[in-house]
């Protein structure tokens, strides 16, 4: 590549002790099918002390991928060289690649088309993993065009995407360094919402996600109090950037399930009450604005009598719908008689002292009891005696209208 000519991907690797991993995650780019013509490696060492500043110096100087990096004192977290190397990046397209993880050797030449082709923004590239889980829902089929809000494409808000620069440049999109965890999900969320649109490439492994077997990965960063802050923050780009309605209730949905709800899971009845009372305060900030009736009905109903509780403050009813779930209990299915509404009777279903509305208990998406499968009931016909109640009611007050002088108005009466 020419020193003037523009790449197609600037690949952006941030490393921290980060051997042995590095390696193999270099020798994926070099071996991309898109050619190192096409493709700039940004390598930043972020103040590392096990050899990685060695490699990336000994890799750049061997390479035919253009490569430039950056040695700098460690900034904390993954935002910082993420950003220094965003800071340097001229390609048309940006690629943030962990440096223990590695690509596919089609990655980048399928996801460069994909988004050339449908002229989005982001394209999420399939995600395989390697001694770890990965999102696998959102990869159903290949999209040119995902709907931010109906697909599942918010349920993968990790930065290992490829992202337009001219995006990132226009909106000024870089990682908030100010967060100890869940940076990527705010810039990715963000890219989603004010891009020209997502694409998925889903008949291809583009990313391949490491277990690393010493444990050390970025995303156990942080404690309580940091995740909290990364959901509320979440919460607010979303109310921020969507007016409220229904596409607004959807993406909610994100932050509180996966979330805010895996902090108010049974392990939290091991820990201490202040810490428990701590978790329910710090909550607030995220209920108080942003827990309504449409992102309620749009949630599971166990999951949402937990959040419905730690909305209300109530850590005594919380520990009860954690106690019940710790138990392995089962709700039983209950169906309207007389409205066709399913719910399913967790803890203090039909308690008026409890304060929680029979609503919470109601099915609105399909949820299981136990193994058996549950669907929102499908209010159906009224009972006869009710319908021969109401035409009876229907007839009196057509013979009452009939019964009044004509142009006597009630007052005149």
């Amino acid at each position: 590549m020419k020193d003037d000519a523009v790449p197609d991907v600037s690949v952006v690797v941030g490393a921290y002790e980060a051997m042995p991993y590095l390696i193999r995650c270099l020798e994926s780019v070099e071996s991309q099918t898109l050619g190192a013509d096409r493709i700039e490696l940004v390598a930043v060492d972020d103040g590392a002390t096990d050899g990685t500043a060695e490699y990336l110096d000994e890799f750049a100087a061997r390479t035919k991928v253009p490569t430039t990096v950056v040695h700098q004192p460690n900034s904390g977290g993954p935002s910082g060289p993420r950003n220094t190397g965003l800071a340097r990046a001229r390609g048309r397209y940006v690629f943030f690649l962990d440096a223990d993880d590695y690509l596919g050797d089609e990655a980048l030449e399928r996801m460069v088309a994909m988004a050339d082709r449908a002229g989005t923004d982001v394209v999420l590239g399939r995600m395989a993993g390697r001694g770890r889980g990965v999102p696998r829902s959102m990869f159903s089929r290949t999209l040119e065009h995902a709907d931010v809000c109906t697909s599942r494409i918010i349920f993968a808000l990790s930065a290992q995407k490829l992202f337009r620069r001219e995006l990132l440049v226009r909106t000024g999109l870089t990682f908030d360094e100010a967060l100890a965890t869940g940076e990527d999900s705010l810039f990715t969320m963000e890219a989603y919402l004010r891009g020209a649109g997502v694409s998925v490439v889903a008949d291809y492994d583009c990313y391949y996600l490491v277990g690393r077997e010493d444990g050390k990965h970025a995303t156990r960063r942080g404690d309580h109090r940091d995740r909290f802050a990364a959901l509320t923050a979440l919460a607010e780009l979303i109310a921020r950037l969507v007016p409220p309605g229904p596409r607004r209730d959807q993406l909610m949905v994100r932050p509180f399930t996966v979330g805010l709800l895996q902090q108010f899971g049974p392990a939290l009845l091991g820990r201490p009450e202040a810490e428990q009372r701590e978790r329910l305060r710090l909550a607030g900030a995220m209920t108080g604005p942003h827990w309504n009736r449409g992102v309620a009905r749009r949630i599971k109903v166990g999951e949402r009598l937990v959040l419905e509780c730690v909305a209300r403050g109530r850590l005594d009813l919380l520990r009860d719908m954690l106690e019940f779930t710790a138990a392995g209990s089962v709700p039983e299915v209950v169906r309207g008689r007389l409205t066709g509404r399913t719910r399913l009777a967790y803890p203090h279903f039909r308690d008026r002292a409890s304060g929680l509305p029979l609503s919470v208990y109601e099915v609105t998406v399909p949820d299981w009891s136990g193994d058996r499968r549950v669907t929102p009931g499908v209010p159906g016909p009224l009972p006869g005696r009710i319908l021969r109640r109401a035409r009876r009611e229907a007839g009196r007050l057509r013979r009452r209208a009939a019964r009044r002088p004509a142009g006597l108005t009630r007052k005149d009466r």
